[in-house]
């Protein structure tokens, strides 16, 4: 809760080599300090300081969604205050959400109805349908958007699979919470699911994990750029002792694996941070940035046992393991609207550009738990790649260590009221002839892809090469960065 927003590189580089240390060999991908990175023609953001030699008169500057309309209410019969654990991905020309339909009687301290896993859509991201599906049996009706019952209703999380070699009938797939016996004993667990429509599920494995706390929303997804699914689950520090408890000094966390077929897993991880304390995190939401596909992130969600308070916050990663996690709440509970109570503040599992706006991208937080006839989800906008940028309040200058990219032309996603300039240097630090700030022309304005111009010369001879960027911003947010052909 103490960790300021900026750490200082020193203390980054510190705390990233203790870390990195523990991990295996296949995961310390991070390069000698000496050494160019292989840019190429990636997209870069600046959640981490992964480019960053040195920062002067400029920080890195955590962003917080603004809040929307709400998207969807659980106030059907099957429904409740208590539905929760929604999972959102675009899926062709319309988008697709999944949770948990849920209530709980306030007065007897109860559930009024079993749990249920829902399914409702969207063509916008905006307003959201609930189909009757005629798949599952609510009160001798099937005239709802149930799609699946019994075990894992309560933490059911699905996703379209997106690997290339997918059976036809397993195009979905799903990690649902379970029971199996372990050593003779009755253990929590997660199930693997599939369905060839997103609508009708089966099961496809049992236990496929084991090791771990599964009482919260645990997912996995294709991972295209490493040719692996990854999961992502919650577990208990040392201080865990079974599925329901715990000694004081354990936290919620999370743990991590990969599997090539989505039913073995392997390579299990715990999650390490880079100068962050030790705290309760019940959900994970990770996911690869579809922008940069190399890089994960994620919206966490934070409680608090004291109070039973929850609330999202903001961390990425380049191995799925080691990850850069923000103290500031993402969401606070003062965002509109029935945050401040408890368990009343998650973030979904989601991101979504909606059509026709390259501008800004879709999250999605709940609200009104345990309140009202049904809990609610609400959008929030984020500016594209808008997490975390280079803030300079004045002048401000960055330097990037030296990097190899590919390609003719700068194009940077900047925010820039006064006059920022680019100056490329050799690895060196040393001024290029023709890229020099003075050859550069001044970029004033918000664009999410601008070409930086140095008196109409081409990078094309630089390709490949391993130079520095100087950037000297002028009352300017950089949010990310990459060069094209």
């Amino acid at each position: 809760m103490s960790q300021p927003a900026f750490i200082s590189r020193r203390s980054f580089i510190r705390t990233s080599a203790a870390a990195l240390a523990t991990l295996p060999f296949a995961a310390r991908s991070a390069p000698s300090a000496n050494a160019a990175i292989t840019l190429g023609s990636r997209r870069e953001l600046f959640v981490d300081d992964f480019l960053i030699a040195s920062l002067t008169g400029a920080e890195l500057k955590l962003h917080k969604p603004e809040p929307r309309d709400v998207a969807i209410v659980c106030d059907s019969p099957w429904e409740g205050n208590t539905s929760a654990y929604y999972t959102i991905f675009r899926d062709g020309g319309r988008f697709r959400m999944y949770y948990r339909g849920s209530h709980f009687d306030e007065k007897t301290k109860k559930g009024t109805h079993p749990e249920f896993a829902c399914y409702a859509e969207s063509k916008d991201g905006i307003t959201w349908t609930k189909p009757k599906l005629g798949v599952c049996e609510f009160n001798g009706s099937k005239d709802n958007n149930i799609v699946w019952t019994g075990d894992g209703s309560h933490n059911f999380a699905a996703f379209k699979d997106a690997n290339p070699a997918c059976a036809a009938d397993a195009r979905y797939k799903a990690l649902a919470g379970g029971m199996t016996l372990v050593n003779g004993k009755k253990k929590s667990c997660l199930n693997a699911l599939k369905s060839p429509d997103g609508i009708r599920w089966k099961r496809m494995a049992d236990a496929v994990i084991t090791a771990g706390a599964f009482d919260s929303q645990n997912l996995a997804f294709w991972d295209a750029e490493r040719g692996e699914y990854r999961a992502f689950w919650r577990i208990f520090t040392s201080g865990y002792t079974d599925e329901r408890g715990w000694k004081p000094e354990g936290v919620r966390a999370i743990r991590t694996a990969t599997s090539k077929d989505f039913m073995h897993w392997e390579n299990q991880a715990d999650l390490k941070y880079v100068d962050s304390p030790p705290e309760h995190l019940y959900t994970n939401a990770v996911m690869p940035y579809f922008r940069a596909p190399h890089l994960f992130i994620a919206f966490p969600t934070r409680f608090q046992p004291k109070h039973q308070q929850v609330e999202p916050v903001f961390m990425s990663s380049r191995d799925g393991v080691l990850f850069r996690r923000w103290s500031e709440a993402l969401i606070p509970i003062t965002a509109p609207k029935d945050r401040d109570g408890n368990r009343s503040n998650y973030m979904t599992w989601g991101l979504l550009q909606l059509p026709g706006n390259d501008r800004e991208l879709s999250v999605y937080a709940t609200e009104a738990y345990y309140t009202g006839p049904g809990s609610r989800v609400r959008r929030f906008i984020f500016r594209t790649d808008g997490f975390v940028s280079v803030r300079a309040g004045g002048e401000g200058t960055l330097i990037t260590k030296p990097l190899r990219f590919k390609g003719s032309r700068l194009l940077l996603n900047i925010a820039s009221k006064g006059a920022t300039r680019v100056e490329l240097q050799d690895a060196d630090g040393k001024p290029l002839p023709g890229f020099t700030l003075e050859d550069c022309a001044p970029i004033t304005g918000d664009f999410i892809e601008r070409a930086v111009a140095w008196k109409g010369r081409s990078l094309s001879s630089l390709s490949g090469k391993p130079v520095r960027l100087r950037f000297v911003l002028k009352d300017a947010d950089l949010y990310s960065l990459r060069f094209a052909s």
